[in-house]
């Protein structure tokens, strides 16, 4: 897979919750996505270094961009609690590979009297975040 640039990465976005159509969320600039894994140590006497077992997977990550008062989407994922699909396209451009999974979703708008109003939102997963593709 060729190196991408970030301007034709998109994020889609379920407004209903888990059985509705994830949509694209406007005027977004940025995403991010981690996947994590829990360690526990285990290190025992006489071992040479430090020793871990890895516990369970974890994924989540945000978005932001600017705010616009027509479209709701963040809003209201982040105010009812239901997980909603998800989706983030590295390159929209081509069908993958993307991340998909179910999200929860915290909401966050930012206005400064010398900048454009800005939408951030940090997400956890809610289901298995899989790579399609």
């Amino acid at each position: 897979m060729p190196r991408l640039h970030g301007r034709k990465g998109r994020v889609y976005l379920d407004v209903v919750g888990p059985s509705g159509t994830a949509t694209p969320l406007p005027f977004i600039a940025s995403w991010s996505l981690t996947m994590a894994t829990d360690t526990d140590e285990v290190t025992a006497l006489e071992d040479a270094t430090k020793v871990y077992v890895a516990g369970l997977p974890d994924a989540s990550g945000e978005f932001g961009g600017f705010f616009d008062d027509s479209s709701n989407q963040t809003y209201t994922a982040a105010i009812d609690g239901i997980a909603r699909k998800f989706y983030l396209y590295p390159n929209a451009t081509v069908t993958s590979p993307y991340f998909f999974g179910t999200i929860i979703v915290d909401f966050r708008v930012n206005a400064a009297v010398s900048s454009a109003t800005q939408l951030s939102a940090q997400w956890k997963a809610a289901t298995a975040v899989l790579r399609v593709g």
